[in-house]
């Protein structure tokens, strides 16, 4: 196969193939079935070299060299799964995330990561980092998402080694639109949620968490998914129930929800009695579930769990200086030494220039949640 033009964003850079003038990215395949033999076997790649030029955050071209493929038959899949879909609104936090049906070792990380392509409008370069596990990888810039952006995701792994005897079963991509911020800060100590939108507080909400022998997560979370209905099932476990709920907002893979919650509403503001879920009043519920968006943030705060790395989409839960240490290819300078958003308040820092002209009266202005801050 011939060299191919490509648009692949690589450890936070936008690279664009031959003299350096953008290209739409190409599917190095476009479906999973025009791999797939008779026998069901995928088929891997051998690399052809293709030289790019880079503009990174400082807009200094850069020239690189990646790899386009062939394909040869091969072993059994991997799938890896995108959780957004065409035309979906996200929350500012949205991490795009890839997630694996197997668990990808360390050595195969990086020719994945190769494989992977965020690109945003308005451009804000991100970086990819690998959960421990390797069963999944998120992408996220320091700051949050600018509502109005678009991002498009390209996972070309079709045929890709995936370092476990299998090979990547597809190339899959989506396109989202950011919408517009909603921010969630839950108190344990105070028993209530504060929920702003578009950097003002617009309420307070009671809530009851989990009791002391099934606590809820402390951490920076983003919602997973919504749900106006869901069924929890815990038979088998050491409190085994069967409940149906209402307007349901994943906030772990461990079963951690924001839902309705009729039977607590009596322990709403004063005590906890859930099994780990943060529990609202069905009306709150509801107006909850309106305004939000899969991607939104929250931090839950003071309960007598940490949230667990890699439990959910957790990639907002730690500072941007450990954040990019999951990256398996090397992040360009700037980049890594970007300030983020602080994962105990959700606040990103005030623009250095912005503080420069500010004078002792004046407060600069804080992108994010501004001048508005959480409270117990």
């Amino acid at each position: 196969m011939g060299v191919m033009r490509l648009a692949i964003a690589i450890a936070g850079l936008s690279l664009v193939a031959g003299g350096g003038v953008p290209q739409t990215s190409q599917r190095v395949q476009h479906d999973a079935t025009a791999i797939h033999d008779a026998m069901g076997t995928v088929a891997t790649s051998t690399a052809d070299p293709a030289t790019v030029t880079a503009s990174g955050p400082g807009g200094q071209p850069e020239t690189r060299t990646t790899t386009t493929s062939t394909l040869a038959e091969s072993g059994p899949a991997t799938t890896a799964r995108l959780p957004v879909r065409d035309g979906q609104t996200v929350g500012v936090a949205m991490p795009i995330t890839v997630e694996f049906d197997k668990e990808i070792p360390p050595a195969a990380r990086p020719e994945i990561q190769r494989r992977l392509s965020v690109e945003t409008n308005p451009p804000q370069p991100g970086v990819w980092s690998w959960d421990p596990s390797g069963s999944q990888v998120w992408y996220r810039a320091p700051d949050y998402w600018k509502p109005g952006t678009t991002i498009t995701v390209r996972a070309s792994l079709a045929g890709v080694p995936m370092g476990n005897g299998t090979v990547g079963d597809a190339d899959r991509s989506a396109t989202v639109t950011v919408g517009n911020k909603v921010f969630m800060y839950v108190s344990n100590q105070a028993k209530h949620m504060q929920v702003y939108i578009n950097d003002q507080l617009v309420r307070v909400l009671p809530v009851s968490l989990g009791k002391p022998s099934t606590p809820s997560s402390s951490g920076f979370m983003v919602v997973m998914s919504k749900e106006p209905q869901a069924t929890f099932d815990t038979r088998g476990s050491a409190d085994p129930y069967v409940v149906d709920v209402q307007w349901a907002m994943r906030l772990t893979r461990g079963g951690e929800y924001i839902h309705s919650a009729p039977w607590s509403v009596g322990a709403q503001g004063r005590y906890n009695v859930s099994h780990g879920c943060t529990n609202l009043s069905p009306t709150n519920a509801k107006w909850l579930f309106d305004q939000a968006h899969v991607g939104d943030p929250i931090i839950v705060k003071d309960t007598e769990d940490a949230l667990h790395h890699g439990n959910g989409w957790t990639a907002w839960n730690l500072p941007w200086s450990e954040y990019v240490k999951g990256s398996a290819l090397p992040v360009p300078p700037e980049l890594a030494n970007a300030v983020g958003v602080d994962p105990a308040t959700g606040i990103p820092p005030t623009p250095t220039a912005a503080v420069a002209t500010s004078t002792p009266s004046q407060r600069a202005a804080t992108p994010g949640l501004d001048a508005v801050r959480p409270t117990d």
